[in-house]
């Protein structure tokens, strides 16, 4: 599996780098299509991508709409701003399509949250099931502290 994941880490990397900087410029959840999670592990190397290359830039990116699964890992990203009518939905890592709960994916969804976040998702077992636990742009800003888009 771990070999795996790092094909796909290097298979999104070389994609991300062959489509050059315009899939990248729009700097948001809706521009780049990935709002709805990651179905295998090949995608989830995406999103690992983008965390990367928006982290190297420093560039702005806005969670601006439905986020769920691996697209909450977008919160790690350095300049991230969330559009306060955004909503983020939380669940643990694995495949959904097998029902296998992965510990390790589980643990690096949670590594990309904040102390606030982290601790909340954990103690309300939002990362316990598959179940997707929503929760609002707005009270990701006002509760957990993330900056607003403006």
């Amino acid at each position: 599996m771990k070999r795996w994941l790092r094909l796909a880490r290097a298979l999104g990397t070389l994609g991300f780098f062959l489509a050059g900087h315009q899939a990248h410029a729009d700097g948001s959840v809706s521009s780049l299509r990935m709002g709805y999670g990651a179905r295998d592990a090949y995608a989830f190397g995406q999103f690992l991508n983008v965390i990367q290359q928006y982290n190297a830039s420093g560039e702005r990116f806005r969670i601006d709409s439905h986020c769920q699964s691996a697209c909450t890992m977008f919160l790690s990203i350095r300049n991230v701003c969330v559009s306060p009518g955004a909503t983020l939905l939380f669940h643990a890592g694995g495949n959904m399509q097998k029902g296998i709960i992965s510990a390790s994916s589980t643990q690096q969804m949670l590594s990309t949250y904040n102390a606030a976040l982290r601790q909340y998702v954990t103690d309300n077992h939002f990362m316990d099931t598959f179940a997707f636990h929503p929760i609002s742009g707005s009270e990701i800003i006002k509760r957990f502290g993330y900056p607003a888009c403006r």
